[in-house]
């Protein structure tokens, strides 16, 4: 930490607007460590989360494969940590080197509330060793005490993301319609820093990341489970991650089918954002204009392309899924289902989107997250049932696209809602823009 604090304290005396213009300037390496760490960050809030509750559940059905599941998302967790970690580190650096200013400001304006989160994930990462390394300490009786460890690093954990949720959602709004801006009279302020938190969009973003969070770590684990049964040897391997893929498939789906309604909220909720008195008439409307008509309405329709192709996909792989059930009549239900949902999806990202009215698309999305709901509770009843041991070749080459597009999603949302703040690293702050800036007057003398 020592040597974190002081390279630091060292970039932040020099002038670093131009070194990184050779590898696309600092925006781009910023913006690139940044995602790298939220790939990892990501998957471990989910599984942080999760693992837990695959535990419980199998201790309450008497389940092994639940346990075994549990320990290796755990086991996943421990041997990554380190890496997100890493990135954060060096983001942070980045930001005291490159943005000196916003970081000072933001550091200073947060204080208390980062420091809470630096103590929540002290706290979970107390929780995730304590866990694992005494998984096979606990007898059967002391079984739920072991459990609680497990539901601790997850809680904590989920504290640390709804803090840098609040911080990232006030960079994105500037605090929503009538906050001041960060000023030398309320720079540390607690309460103005609360406000800044609890802005219009953060209770949105928040469930929308705890869905996210669950979601696309799940298509993860059924792509790594995919995976691991090419090389398993033996038949209660294959069998085990078999059995694997369709828990994942399963969690995955089931927090899909909410992703695009609390998304839909959030973007309601960042239109409701809009700042009362623009710093120009460019930004009259918000970081939501920016995202919808402006510079960045193109990542919108890309992302809104990959979520049908995920929607799409996942109906896929549960008709492939429900291959396994002795009863091959199951999966004519999930086939009707998955066609309503790709031709809804289709024509929501066709030019006859808006015919014959305005709202069209938004209702050919329902329908798409209706009809795969449908394919979802079909899938379900019928998988007590499933055979597990012999998945085709196909299954697991949709599902392990399912992890990848899954991925790509998740770091494309991240990328279109940063980008929807430009030219401001917080919103309609124009002391804050997204350029490198030199080090305040004084440093370096």
């Amino acid at each position: 930490m020592g040597t974190v604090t002081l390279s630091s304290l060292l970039l932040a005396q020099i002038d670093l607007s131009d070194a990184f213009s050779v590898v696309g300037g600092s925006r781009f390496i910023t913006g690139l460590t940044m995602l790298i760490h939220m790939f990892w960050a990501e998957l471990f809030v989910g599984f942080a989360i999760a693992a837990p509750v695959l535990q419980a559940w199998g201790a309450r059905t008497g389940s092994p494969r639940m346990d075994r599941l549990a320990h290796s998302m755990e086991r996943f967790n421990v041997l990554t940590f380190s890496t997100g970690a890493t990135f954060a580190v060096l983001f942070v650096v980045l930001l005291v080197g490159l943005y000196p200013q916003v970081t000072s400001s933001l550091f200073t304006h947060f204080f208390y509330f980062i420091a809470i989160a630096m103590l929540s994930m002290i706290l979970a990462l107390w929780g995730m060793y304590s866990y694992y390394y005494k998984w096979d300490r606990y007898s059967v009786l002391h079984k739920k005490r072991h459990i609680a460890l497990g539901f601790t690093m997850g809680l904590f954990i989920w504290i640390w993301m709804m803090i840098m949720t609040g911080i990232d959602t006030y960079m994105v709004t500037g605090g929503g319609p009538g906050r001041p801006p960060i000023t030398e009279g309320n720079i540390a302020s607690a309460g103005a820093a609360l406000q800044g938190i609890f802005n219009p969009v953060f209770t949105d973003m928040l469930l929308h990341r705890t869905f996210a969070n669950l979601s696309w770590p799940a298509f993860a684990l059924a792509a790594w489970a995919s995976f691991m049964y090419i090389r398993s040897k033996t038949v209660e391997d294959r069998t085990f991650y078999d059995w694997s893929t369709t828990v994942g498939l399963t969690w995955g789906v089931g927090f899909l089918l909410l992703m695009p309604l609390v998304g839909f909220a959030t973007v309601y909720a960042l239109k409701e954002a809009r700042p009362d008195d623009p710093i120009s008439q460019a930004t009259a409307g918000g970081a939501y204009e920016r995202l919808t008509e402006g510079a960045t309405s193109n990542l919108l329709y890309i992302n809104l392309a990959l979520v049908v192709a995920l929607f799409v996909l996942s109906n896929v792989a549960m008709f492939m899924g429900a291959g396994r059930h002795p009863e091959q009549a199951g999966r004519i239900p999930i086939r009707f289902f998955g066609l309503v949902a790709a031709v809804a999806g289709l024509y929501a990202l066709s030019p006859l989107a808006d015919f014959p009215f305005l709202y069209m698309r938004y209702i050919m999305m329902l329908i798409m997250v209706l009809a795969t709901f449908g394919a979802f509770v079909t899938y379900l009843r019928g998988r007590m049932r499933f055979r597990y041991g012999s998945p085709g070749a196909g299954y697991r080459i949709t599902l392990m696209a399912l992890g990848v597009l899954a991925a790509v999603v998740a770091l494309n949302m991240g990328f279109m809602k940063s980008n929807s703040r430009v030219p401001f690293t917080v919103y309609n702050q124009p002391d804050y823009t997204v350029e490198s800036s030199p080090p305040p007057s004084g440093f370096g003398r």
